[in-house]
């Protein structure tokens, strides 16, 4: 008989995948661009954050070792900074279409699940202190991409990456610089938390 876990991982996930699918339906539906749906960073980390529960579902034993704990880890992270970067930079942001329960469900419900996911049952295994810039690498390449592909397009997923927005690439810098670190204040706290918790895990 699948545990509370196990239920609340796959309802979570199947969750996330039924907001970001109604949403792709109506982006299609109005006859938008599929890969602009796809730039949004906040469409890419949960559909991160709902295939690691649904890998954590299957087999919750795999959770708490190697691999596994670092995917869960560097999601626990990216969601973080997805509500955090949301309530503060883009709350009142018009997104056109977005669906209210589907901007709930993304921006709210799962980033807070998806921490306390990680609260809940930490890993087995200690993190190395080093393992805290790793979840820096996704939002780099992401950085990269967007700046790229806006360059050549004119179109950017977040106004504070529109270099036109925010008094050019000096702003798009100053932006980034200030969500890198709260990607990395982010990765720090969530580290420390999960290796206290796998501590106090061994010894019990």
């Amino acid at each position: 008989m699948p545990s509370i876990l196990t239920i609340i991982r796959a309802s979570l996930s199947a969750l996330a995948l039924a907001a970001i699918g109604a949403q792709l339906v109506l982006h299609v539906g109005a006859s938008h661009s599929v890969l602009n749906f796809f730039s949004y960073f906040t469409n890419l980390s949960n559909l991160v954050a709902a295939s690691v529960l649904l890998l954590c579902a299957f087999d919750v034993g795999s959770s708490s070792k190697g691999s596994m704990t670092l995917a869960r880890y560097v999601s626990a992270v990216n969601m973080a900074v997805v509500g955090l970067v949301f309530a503060v930079l883009l709350r009142n942001t018009d997104f056109g279409t977005l669906l209210p329960w589907v901007n709930f469900v993304l921006h709210y419900v799962m980033p807070v699940a998806v921490v306390l996911d990680w609260l809940a049952d930490p890993p087995g295994l200690k993190l190395h202190s080093n393992s805290h810039f790793l979840p820096l690498l996704f939002p780099a390449f992401y950085l990269v991409y967007v700046l790229l592909r806006g360059a050549s397009t004119g179109w950017y997923p977040y106004p504070f990456l529109n270099p036109a927005n925010v008094g050019g690439y000096g702003g798009v810098a100053a932006y980034s610089l200030g969500i890198a670190v709260a990607v990395l204040l982010a990765s720090w706290l969530l580290l420390a938390a999960g290796n206290r918790r796998a501590s106090a895990k061994s010894r019990a």
